[in-house]
């Protein structure tokens, strides 16, 4: 079997494309994509599901339960729009403690769970983990060599995103997969990190699975099983 034949067997074998790290408006101040463009936009990629992982940060005064109500407002409304479209909408998180500006994706989350993590994110990292488990999720760090990123204990984390493929920041992503390996670090995911339009970096990373995730939950399960293939720049086949 040549190299095209092998990666035509891959495909045809992981031939469902979820993308793992995208932003919408308003909940993501930084964005510039509505929930009816995410779900539009990746519809006409050929994805078969987007995960929205909006910021999640504490704000002082705004009680858990509000604050996740809030923030669900836009992964619902992109959710409902998917299911018109034939495309499945994930929920995750890209979450902030309180101690430094260190970003960190969750999977295998619903909203009693996030309420839960809210009220942690003032702990720290290290109590979050210590103290917090997470059977049915995944915790990872996103880009964790951009600037401004602080380096914690690798066995702090379950995985982390090697491949942040945003074109407006430096994730140093070969520095990142040296890391990766040099500290056993099992789960390694790519993310588009989709933000805005007309830069060109909507779909430009995605998970390849080969069977549909049905919910966030399933996501984490196939990643910690570590059944999956990575695409980058829509062609390239990448084995985590």
């Amino acid at each position: 079997m040549n190299i095209k034949e092998l990666k035509n067997t891959l495909l045809s074998e992981y031939k469902y494309r979820v993308e793992l790290h995208a932003h919408t408006c308003p909940c993501s101040g930084c964005s510039q994509i509505t929930p009816k463009e995410m779900v539009e936009t990746y519809k006409a990629l050929n994805y078969h599901g987007v995960a929205i992982t909006n910021h999640f940060v504490y704000q002082n005064g705004t009680s858990a339960r509000d604050y996740v109500k809030n923030y669900l407002k836009d992964y619902e409304e992109a959710l409902e729009l998917g299911k018109k479209a034939g495309i499945k909408v994930y929920l995750g998180a890209e979450i902030r403690f309180t101690q430094n500006c260190n970003d960190y994706l969750v999977f295998g989350v619903g909203e009693d769970i996030l309420v839960e993590i809210y009220d942690l994110l003032p702990m720290g990292v290290r109590y979050f983990r210590e103290n917090y488990k997470m059977p049915k999720g995944v915790f990872l760090q996103a880009h964790p060599k951009r600037d401004n990123m602080e380096k914690i204990p690798a066995e702090l984390l379950d995985g982390i995103e090697v491949f942040n493929l945003h074109p407006n920041h430096n994730s140093r992503v070969g520095v990142a997969a040296a890391y990766a390996g040099e500290n056993g670090i099992k789960i390694r995911i790519a993310g588009s990190d989709f933000h805005h339009s007309g830069c060109g970096h909507e779909g430009l990373a995605a998970m390849l699975s080969r069977e549909l995730p049905q919910d966030s939950f399933d996501i984490a399960k196939i990643l910690k099983n570590g059944d999956y293939l990575l695409e980058i720049g829509r062609s390239n086949i990448v084995i985590p």
